[in-house]
């Protein structure tokens, strides 16, 4: 037998809670002394075929009650000098000694992992219940994947017992070739084949969440977290995967250990033995052409790495470091010349080489494009790599570069920004025309006296008017710029935000909220147009449009849409004041039906 890499997991025994009786704790110490050392004893002579050693429950039965139950579980998967019964019955002989040796309270039951199978395989899972009960004392894995699977396989079905057709354990765990650091592989197949309120991907994805999430209780719920791998199908997928020979769905079906079945997954696992199932001629042949299909990929991935990911991956900073000089984006073959005129030749800021590398990449994305290049090489795109590596390296120092010819340039540009966004804010607030003088002065007393804004953006405009000055007398420190920068952005974000809130409060009050039958409407004034949303709860909204007369009446009703509407309150700097004439209220009649009821401080 092969010899496994063990794994021991710490002991329930080991962390005993706090506020047990002193002679319950006492005696679960004295118990746990003898388990180590009947365990050390088992795997010491076995440890090749010992997989779990653990403290079962007593017995229900009053003269068996002082008797200690320990399960030792023995992985038979390689033994071939013997059967499971003479393996099993040897094993338990020389246990059962090495139990008494250390207690004769000590009642050791061997139980080889083919039986436990077995009994899976039978629809008899009191044995793996049993086992998520125990407390292991010595564990390479399996133990813990039972416990956990049995845990969440009880959360599941308590759930969506109608939908499990089958929980079934699979994986390395099983094949018996799993390591300390393996997943704890599950699949479980979802009955949707009486599915009426929602399609079958929906509910996959739904149950499969909500089948995820528990796993990640189960995990807390036993400490071992992060190791359970669930894997969720819906019945007529899996039927459709076994007609076309998955291999994956083969070797579920193979080596998979159902802890629960309705009936779906043993008669398929029987059929699969028996060599009823089989692959189509099909399948066959979609499998044979596999690898062909599987070099086009690879071809077409670096062609696809030539002629898009090199080229937008140098193309694109290109491009920005242009717009931080203040240039708009020029078109993709422009681009290599542009930054040649205005960084190789006029600024002096970048060497020609590096142009040369982004013309290169350009036209080898063009040659692909255009068919005059059908391939491209592994050599060429390790070239091509290299190369846009190096240019981008020497971008990013160009980046530099030009921040530090703007510097000066970004202080301008913020305060022009803010004193175009407070004059805003001061027409929001009935202020029309202020000077750059009074700016401070009447942002101070109109805005944050009253509370409006908080005053600690009242220093931060403060200190960029004062920058301003600075730069104009040629007395700006080049420390101060950064931070500046930095605080001009947040009190921008700041009050355009504000600017944002208000409008949205002003054109609330152009909107007539009204009931009529058991849906809600909505009438929304803008300048001389109204959009009547006849029912603001459903998801595909029924919107029209009408102008507004003199005498407040809405005529020429016509078709609108929600883009419609969205451009139109994108387009308001200011909502004017509303005012509602009479007739409007004949026209919701009209809309809405006679029983519209109009909501008041909704």
């Amino acid at each position: 037998m092969a010899k496994k890499e063990t794994k021991k997991e710490k002991s329930t025994l080991d962390s005993l809670p706090a506020d047990i009786p002193d002679e319950t704790k006492k005696k679960l110490e004295e118990i746990k002394k003898k388990l180590d050392k009947f365990k050390d004893a088992v795997v010491g002579k076995f440890e090749d075929y010992i997989v779990g050693v653990a403290l079962m429950p007593p017995s229900k039965d009053e003269k068996e009650k002082e008797k200690i139950n320990v399960l030792v579980l023995v992985d038979d998967t390689d033994s071939k000098k013997m059967t499971k019964e003479e393996l099993k019955e040897k094993l338990s002989s020389i246990i059962l000694k090495m139990a008494h040796d250390v207690d004769k309270k000590l009642s050791p039951e061997v139980m080889i992992i083919s039986d436990l199978w077995q009994s899976c395989f039978d629809a008899k899972y009191d044995l793996v219940q049993m086992i998520a009960l125990s407390a292991p004392v010595y564990d390479k894995g399996m133990l813990a994947a039972i416990k956990i699977c049995e845990i969440h396989k009880s959360m599941v079905l308590k759930k969506f017992e109608k939908y499990i057709v089958s929980y079934v354990l699979a994986g390395s765990l099983v094949q018996g070739r799993a390591t300390p650091e393996s997943d704890i592989d599950v699949f479980l197949v979802i009955d949707d084949t009486d599915v009426k309120k929602m399609t079958r991907a929906e509910l996959k994805d739904k149950l499969r969440a909500i089948i995820i999430g528990m796993g990640l209780d189960a995990g807390k719920m036993t400490g071992i977290e992060n190791k359970l791998n669930i894997q969720v199908y819906i019945l007529t997928d899996f039927w459709e995967f076994i007609k076309e020979a998955s291999p994956v769905i083969f070797t579920f079906l193979r080596d998979g250990i159902p802890l629960y079945d309705r009936g779906v997954f043993m008669p398929w696992k029987q059929l699969l033995q028996m060599g009823r199932v089989k692959p189509s001629s099909e399948a066959i042949d979609m499998f044979k052409s596999t690898g062909e299909q599987m070099i086009q990929r690879v071809k077409y991935k670096l062609k696809d790495i030539g002629m898009e990911d090199l080229f937008y991956a140098t193309l694109t900073p290109s491009q920005a470091a242009l717009m931080l000089f203040g240039i708009p984006p020029p078109t993709p073959k422009e681009t290599p010349d542009v930054l040649m005129d205005v960084f190789v030749k006029k600024e002096k800021l970048l060497e020609k080489e590096y142009v040369e590398i982004l013309k290169d990449i350009i036209k080898m994305r063009k040659d692909l494009e255009h068919g005059t290049k059908k391939d491209v090489s592994g050599a060429e795109i390790d070239k091509l790599l290299k190369d846009s590596e190096k240019y981008l390296n020497r971008l990013n120092k160009l980046f530099k570069q030009i921040e530090k010819v703007k510097e000066e340039e970004i202080v301008v540009h913020n305060y022009e920004s803010v004193v175009t966004v407070i004059r805003d804010i001061l027409r929001l607030e009935g202020v029309d025309r202020v000077k750059d003088l009074e700016i401070i002065e009447i942002f101070e007393s109109e805005v944050i006296h009253k509370g409006l804004i908080p005053e600690k953006y009242l220093r931060v405009l403060k200190q960029i008017v004062k920058a301003k000055k600075d730069y104009d007398e040629k007395k700006l420190l080049k420390h101060d710029v950064a931070k500046l920068n930095k605080d001009s952005r947040d009190l921008l974000r700041f009050l355009v935000e504000y600017i944002q809130r208000k409008r949205g409060r002003e054109l609330e009050k152009t909107k007539i909220r009204v009931k009529h039958g058991k849906k809600f409407g909505e009438v929304i004034l803008i300048g001389k147009e109204a959009f009547i949303i006849h029912d603001i709860d459903n998801e595909d909204k029924d919107i029209t449009k009408a102008t507004i007369t003199e005498t407040g009446a809405l005529k020429d009703m016509k078709e609108s849409s929600l883009e419609e509407l969205e451009k139109a309150l994108t387009a308001i700097e200011i909502p004017a004041k509303v005012f509602i004439k009479e007739p409007i209220f004949e026209d919701l009649k009209s809309i809405f039906g006679k029983d519209v009821e109009v909501l008041i401080n909704y």
